[in-house]
């Protein structure tokens, strides 16, 4: 019969040390998964706003390349429920075209930047 607080030579457990160290590889290893989900809803929560602007920004890209005055166009347009703010700037290249820089916001979220080319 055994004895309490008595060990064989062959018997080995964990001691307080290796079972503080396996927490604590334990506790990092949650710390960069929750860092990591983390990051990934702050970059997929201004996903679409970004997808929205870049919407309004190709369709505004598309009825500029219309005949002048064929669609008025609106500073603000609605998209998905979000207001998104467009603004352009125009300047002439060498080449004798004009680059038309469009830039489309969700005030308060994402944004994106286009540059066409037109006649």
């Amino acid at each position: 019969m055994r004895r309490l607080g008595r060990r064989d030579k062959g018997e080995r457990g964990i001691t307080l040390l290796e079972l503080a160290v396996a927490i604590l590889v334990l506790a990092l290893g949650s710390l960069a998964a929750l860092r990591a989900t983390d990051q990934a809803r702050l970059s997929i929560g201004g996903a679409q706003d970004r997808m929205l602007a870049q919407l309004a920004v190709r369709n505004r890209a598309q009825a500029l390349r219309l005949p002048p005055g064929a669609v008025p166009l609106p500073d603000q347009v609605t998209l998905g429920g979000r207001t998104i703010v467009l603004e352009q700037r125009s300047a002439p290249t060498a080449a004798g075209l004009t680059a038309i820089t469009i830039v489309g916001r969700v005030p308060g979220g994402g944004g994106v930047q286009q540059v066409i080319y037109v006649d």
